[in-house]
C-alpha cells in the first residue's frame, strides 16, 4: 500500500510540474504576442520589445495595425488560425505585434513614424534595427470573404529576413 501511495505522489508531482510548465509557456507566448488589439497597451514599448526579440532571433517585426472594431482584422486572425503553413512562416520569420488604432487610443506617436494608413488592418515590416522596410495594404491580399493563401505566403516570403550565409571552407587536396 505504501508503494502505491509513493507512486501516486510522484505522479501528482510530475503532473503539477507539467501544468506549471504549460502555464509558464502560455504566459510567455501571451506576453510575446498579444492576441487582441488592446487600447491600454503601450504600442511603442511592444514594438521595442519585438525589435529586441527580432534581433536576438534573426527575424523581422510585422506590425499589424487595427482594432477590435475591425472585421477584417478578425478575418486575418482566423486566416492565421486556420492556415498552418502561413502561420508557421509568419512565426518563423517575424515577431508579430498588434498595434491598436481606435478612438480610445490612436497610437499617434508610434504610427506617425510610418506612412499614412488608408485602411485596416495594415501591416508594417520592420528590420530588426527598426528600419521600415515595407508598408502593406492588406486589401491586395484578400480573396472573397477572406485572405488568399498564395498571396499572403508570397508577401511573408518576400519580406522575411534573408537567411545567413554559411562560410564555405576550402578543402585542400
Amino acid at each position: 500500500m505504501r508503494r502505491i501511495r509513493a507512486v501516486d505522489v510522484r505522479r501528482r508531482r510530475c503532473l503539477a510540474a507539467g501544468v506549471a510548465a504549460l502555464v509558464l509557456a502560455c504566459a510567455a507566448t501571451a506576453a510575446e504576442r498579444a492576441d487582441r488589439f488592446d487600447p491600454t497597451r503601450d504600442a511603442a514599448a511592444d514594438v521595442a520589445r519585438a525589435l529586441e526579440r527580432a534581433k536576438a532571433s534573426g527575424r523581422r517585426v510585422l506590425d499589424d495595425v487595427g482594432g477590435e472594431w475591425c472585421s477584417w482584422c478578425h478575418v486575418m486572425d482566423a486566416f492565421f488560425a486556420s492556415d498552418a503553413e502561413a502561420r508557421a512562416l509568419r512565426d518563423a520569420s517575424y515577431v508579430w505585434v498588434k498595434v491598436n488604432w481606435s478612438p480610445q487610443n490612436r497610437n499617434e506617436a508610434l504610427l506617425s513614424r510610418w506612412p499614412r494608413i488608408s485602411g485596416y488592418p495594415h501591416l508594417f515590416v520592420l528590420d530588426a534595427d527598426g528600419t521600415l522596410l515595407h508598408s502593406q495594404d492588406t486589401s491586395v491580399l484578400e480573396a472573397g470573404n477572406g485572405y488568399d493563401h498564395d498571396r499572403f505566403v508570397a508577401f511573408l516570403t518576400r519580406w522575411s529576413a534573408p537567411k545567413p550565409r554559411t562560410a564555405l571552407r576550402s578543402v585542400s587536396t
